[in-house]
């Protein structure tokens, strides 16, 4: 393209050249002289070899790069595809461990500079914001109880509903909560002495296998409390079985009332004393029955007496 605007740009000038010169030989070319013209020639075919060569080159490269995206697509084709648990821990492949290797080994085992997966990193920063609102609630704006005053609004229900079952209940009196009974109680806990504790501690109470219950002397303590304990649990080791699978907790009232109301009776053959003296601080009056017949006929009477 450049020759030919060469040439046309040297056409006025050979036209008067020829004009003047007549039938004279010419030395130029297109109104450049053979050397300039050859020259220039020469440089231009230099540059189309040049830029057939650089467009060989480009295609070869853009050969190459297809190959590689094409064995890129078929790898990524054939690999397994990450499932949610990969991509919720972030495992990093068996081949790419070198990169983070610490080159720390400890027998075996290397140290990698692994970070934290995504679950433990949502998990602490959900923490924190828990963490902040309740801060805010129970010790900045006290829109909610803390946790002293939720174990004290709890109590205050459980003491609640404990004074209400106790109420219902007909069987509430237990070894902290039990009191001497009336003479019926005291009557109603003498059969049940003769039925089940006359063969060790005799029918007076003058002791035979078991301790006389009659004297001053005790061997897990004369208060009426204690005596429930002692009935209820019962001595293993002394073979005192504990009662408190076959007779109810009124019945066993009924019998340590029982118990306490023979005390200084003085049965004839007493066994010998045993244990430690106990002196009762100040034994309380005996209700009259009437007390208990206003109340409930029978067991029920004499439980509400207990709680009492």
């Amino acid at each position: 393209m450049l020759l030919v605007l060469l040439s046309l740009l040297g056409s006025p000038a050979m036209a008067q050249d020829a004009a003047e010169a007549g039938a004279a030989v010419s030395t130029t070319i297109g109104g450049l002289d053979k050397t300039t013209f050859y020259f220039l020639t020469g440089v231009l075919f230099l540059e189309v070899i040049a830029i057939l060569y650089l467009l060989y080159n480009l295609q070869l490269l853009i050969r190459a790069e297809k190959a590689k995206s094409a064995e890129a697509i078929a790898a990524a084709a054939k690999a397994p595809k990450e499932n949610w648990w990969t991509k919720l821990n972030k495992f990093r492949p068996v081949e790419q461990e070198a990169d983070i290797d610490l080159g720390h080994d400890y027998d075996g085992i290397r140290e990698l500079d692994n970070k934290l997966p995504p679950w433990w990193l949502y998990g602490f920063y959900l923490c924190i914001l828990f963490a902040a609102v309740y801060l805010w609630r129970f010790h900045v704006s006290h829109t909610g109880p803390s946790s002293k005053e939720e174990f004290q609004i709890a109590m205050a229900k459980a003491d609640k509903e404990k004074e209400e079952f106790l109420k219902k209940s007909a069987s509430n009196v237990d070894e902290n909560t039990v009191v001497m009974l009336d003479a019926s109680g005291i009557a109603a806990g003498q059969a049940t002495y003769i039925t089940n504790c006359a063969a060790c501690h005799g029918k007076l109470g003058e002791g035979t296998v078991g301790p006389n219950l009659t004297d001053d002397y005790w061997l897990h303590g004369g208060k009426i409390n204690d005596i429930f304990k002692t009935i209820k649990y019962g001595v293993p080791e002394k073979g005192m079985r504990a009662w408190q699978e076959d007779l109810s907790p009124v019945k066993i009232a009924q019998v340590a009332s029982f118990i306490k109301s023979i005390h200084g009776t003085n049965p004839p053959n007493p066994k010998e004393k045993q244990g430690e003296p106990y002196t009762e601080e100040a034994a309380p009056a005996a209700k009259p029955a009437a007390d208990s017949a206003a109340t409930a006929p029978g067991d029920s009477a004499m439980v509400t007496k207990a709680a009492q």
